[in-house]
């Protein structure tokens, strides 16, 4: 019962104290008083009667006369002549014995009696006859109960103002425990909140404080982990000098894009040597020649600050050699951010490069999914090498695509498949379980994934097809099909999904819109969605919290898959609510055989245990892996030990 129903339901027993206390007191002091008014009432009657009946004592008439006029004013219940000696009544009047307007139960309860008075008539110095009065108490019966009315209608009018006052009163005061109650649900949803109007009454300041004591402490410990595992992460992944990428994170993510994996697209591996970085840092010393690798750092890190390279890798391999992984870039971008590279490299040539030598020589390579790690870099080193030793002025690079030739298939066959894919629902949904560690028969979710018709009824994987949706500007029509397809498969088979979405979809209000739109109109269907946004498409952080708020208004989750590569975006996820993190696969691989590896994992663990925030393994292929993750607590996984994706089997 809320504090509100409480409060009204004390006020109306103090009413009924009140007033009970009030009735019987006012009663006790009125009823004696009442019973001495109508004797005395009754005796002045009957001493009057007395009197003026002694002339007329022999005189029936006038007897009878003299009492009728008395008792029709209604004050009496009986007057009677009784003669003496004999006793014989001479005259006699009673009334009904009603009490009017007051009720039975009220008359029982006060219990006022009609009180009695006589007097002699005396005929000279002889008694001739007696008159006896009773009183009728329903004149002083009225007057309790109309008093009782009156003061019922006062507590109650004084309860009701009470009652107002109260409820207003106690809506203000206990205002702050809404917002503890809000607070406490953000925990809940792992967001930690600190409250910052602190209420003035005493009891609620102190545990006001006391919850915003302990918000900030969780707080402190989710940044000190974020921290620690940060400083891991850099330590083990990360080039001291040029703040990129290091060759042990670069080896990982590229034989991580070469698994034939859903979401793995083929791409273009850039290859960049300094050239001359020996005589270099003979003619002008190591300072200078570091000033020259952090500069070609920063250049990489502006090429890959651009929405639709938050997947890319830049990387320094080696003293004098630098990569870019390029994943989903086409033949002509990758002659485009040739050039856009050059520029850059020439823009650094005051940095200590001679005037007719080019800064850098540039090697790209095509790669697929499938491919072995030792035949891309072999393509790229020889595309390196041609470009130094064939290099023409204004072009030091080379392009080498695959052994046995590109593809038929052009922009324009992509165009024509892929429209008429998304206009005639030739998309077909394939699910992946994800399971818990602790228990791989209990199944956390499906990971929703995508499969295309192609021309010849064939089925082409998602990692072929979504550059080309990208290319062609459609992933948000791309997501919003998609998304009725999920809501349609959960209208009949009700068991928890998770739908990945595009950069596109979260960069654009107005498709975003549209989606929460199409969410809104099936609230049941939602319940079981959660929507996943990619690590490396996040916006900024104000934004992504908006979003989220959102994602959950509409009815659904929201999860961050491939996460990993920028872990100091964990320090934001206090505030997001999300319902589960999942680790790119990249740090899951051989994860039994690589203690940096899992040095790395535990120390996201700890971060995100600390908020009881799920993690997720992505891509765990063998026993050793999952053996692994499971000693260390992580919640679920996925992958091909856990099983393939594949179309929907009705148990």
């Amino acid at each position: 019962m809320s504090l509100l129903k409480q409060l009204f339901l004390a006020i109306c027993l103090f009413l009924m104290v009140a007033f009970s206390g009030s009735f019987v007191v006012s009663l006790e002091s009125s009823r004696e008083q009442l019973i001495s008014q109508l004797r005395a009432h009754a005796q002045d009657a009957a001493t009057a009667l007395g009197l003026s009946m002694a002339p007329h004592v022999d005189d029936p008439a006038m007897l009878e006369l003299m009492v009728t006029s008395i008792f029709d004013s209604g004050y009496f219940t009986s007057i009677r002549v009784v003669g003496i000696p004999g006793e014989q009544v001479m005259v006699e009047r009673q009334a009904a014995s009603a009490i009017g307007e007051v009720p039975t139960w009220f008359a029982e309860l006060v219990d006022l009696r009609p009180q009695a008075g006589d007097a002699l008539i005396m005929r000279g110095w002889e008694q001739a006859a007696r008159v006896e009065v009773l009183s009728h108490p329903r004149f002083a019966l009225a007057k309790l109960w109309n008093g009782a009315l009156g003061s019922l209608a006062w507590l109650m009018l004084c309860g009701l103002i009470s009652a107002i006052l109260g409820g207003w009163l106690l809506r203000t005061q206990l205002r702050p425990l809404d917002t503890m109650v809000q607070q406490a649900q953000a925990i809940t949803r792992r967001e930690f909140i600190t409250l910052p109007k602190v209420p003035r009454t005493p009891e609620l300041k102190r545990v006001v404080l006391a919850m915003n004591q302990m918000v900030d402490k969780l707080k402190a410990l989710f940044a000190e982990e974020a921290a620690r595992s940060e400083r891991l992460r850099e330590e083990a992944y990360q080039d001291s000098l040029t703040g990129l990428a290091n060759r042990r994170l670069f080896e990982i993510r590229l034989t991580n894009q070469l698994d034939s994996q859903e979401h793995h697209t083929e791409g273009y591996l850039t290859l960049l040597r300094i050239n001359d970085l020996g005589g270099l840092n003979e003619r002008f010393g190591g300072p200078h020649a570091d000033a020259l690798l952090t500069a070609i750092g920063e250049l990489l890190k502006r090429l890959l600050d651009r929405p639709n390279r938050k997947a890319w890798l830049a990387s320094r391999s080696r003293g004098a050699e630098f990569s870019l992984l390029a994943p989903g870039l086409s033949g002509e971008d990758a002659e485009q951010l040739a050039y856009e590279l050059t520029e850059g490299l020439e823009s650094l040539r005051e940095t200590g490069a001679s005037d007719c030598a080019p800064v850098a020589y540039i090697g790209i390579a095509a790669f697929r999914p499938g491919e072995d790690v030792a035949q891309v870099l072999g393509r790229a080193d020889q595309a390196l090498a041609q470009a130094q030793a064939f290099g023409e002025p204004g072009k030091p690079w080379q392009r080498l695509e695959y052994s046995e030739g590109q593809p038929n298939q052009g922009l324009h066959d992509w165009r024509e498949w892929l429209d008429d894919a998304l206009s005639q629902n030739k998309l077909r949904l394939y699910l992946q379980p994800v399971v818990a560690c602790a228990d791989r028969t209990t199944i956390l979710h499906h990971k929703v994934l995508a499969r295309l018709l192609g021309p010849r009824g064939e089925t082409i994987v998602a990692g072929r097809f979504l550059p080309w949706i990208e290319r062609l500007g459609w992933a948000a029509r791309f997501d919003l099909v998609m998304l009725k397809h999920c809501l349609a498969h959960l209208s009949r088979h009700a068991h928890p999904v998770a739908l990945s979405l595009s950069a596109t979809t979260l960069r654009e209000p107005e498709n975003f819109s549209r989606l929460l739109a199409v969410l809104k109109q099936h609230p049941q269907q939602a319940e079981l969605l959660t929507l996943e946004v990619d690590e490396h498409h996040l916006p900024p952080p104000p934004e992504l919290e908006a979003l989220s708020q959102a994602v959950r208004d509409a009815g659904c989750r929201l999860g961050l898959q491939h996460f990993g590569g920028h872990f100091s975006l964990i320090g934001n996820l206090t505030h997001l609510g999300l319902a589960y993190l999942k680790i790119d696969g990249s740090y899951i691989r051989a994860i039994d055989r690589e203690s940096d590896k899992r040095l790395f994992i535990e120390a996201i663990f700890r971060a995100t245990n600390s908020i009881d925030l799920p993690l997720l393994a992505e891509m765990v292929e063998t026993e050793g892996e999952l053996e692994v993750l499971e000693e260390m607590g992580i919640d679920g996984a996925m992958g091909r030990l856990i099983g393939l994706p594949a179309p929907w089997q009705t148990p």
